[in-house]
């Protein structure tokens, strides 16, 4: 059904029956319920506190019973929620946020941890241009631009393989900006 057709559906019914429509949507399809539950009661820092831990977990899981669990150091756990927030329409500086915690956080534990798969730096690296574009494209890089220069200074600092290419992103920024 296209756009068009769908809008013509809807001209047709009555207030009622539409009503009835988006029920019978809240009640069966949870990414519905999900939207108009964030739609009528955004709290955005219960989100991005729920997320920065869940974030944070995968890199410093809790020890549970005196056992010391292993850190997984999934990218795409920052991923989901991203696009999650993005889905949602949540303020971008809150989405900008959490994209800059997912590579802070890494690298706090990228400082304390030697790390030999290569692929967390490629990861690291395509989580810090998606951001870079993100920040830029929603005009917010000056309240976020003093993050973006530590975390390329970090990668430098710990000495990361692609260091370079971080230093060349920011270059390319800086130019952008002027």
């Amino acid at each position: 059904m296209s756009k068009r057709d769908l809008k013509k559906y809807l001209n047709e019914l009555t207030k009622e029956q539409l009503e009835e429509q988006i029920i019978e949507l809240y009640e069966k399809f949870s990414p519905v319920k999900v939207y108009y539950d964030f739609v009528f009661n955004p709290k955005e820092d219960k989100l991005l506190q729920e997320c920065k831990f869940k974030i944070s977990h995968e890199y410093f899981p809790l020890q549970t019973k005196g056992k010391r669990k292993k850190p997984k150091m999934r990218r795409s756990v920052a991923q989901k929620y991203i696009k999650h927030f993005i889905l949602l329409g949540v303020d971008p500086f809150v989405i900008a946020d959490v994209m800059l915690y997912n590579i802070e956080i890494a690298q706090t534990f990228a400082s304390g941890n030697f790390i030999k798969q290569e692929l967390f730096y490629k990861s690291m690296f395509n989580s810090f241009e998606q951001a870079v574009k993100f920040i830029i494209s929603n005009g917010i890089i000056s309240e976020f631009k003093t993050r973006l220069l530590a975390i390329a200074a970090e990668a430098s600092r710990q000495k990361w393989k692609n260091r370079s290419d971080f230093e060349a992103s920011i270059e390319i920024l800086e130019d952008q900006i002027g």
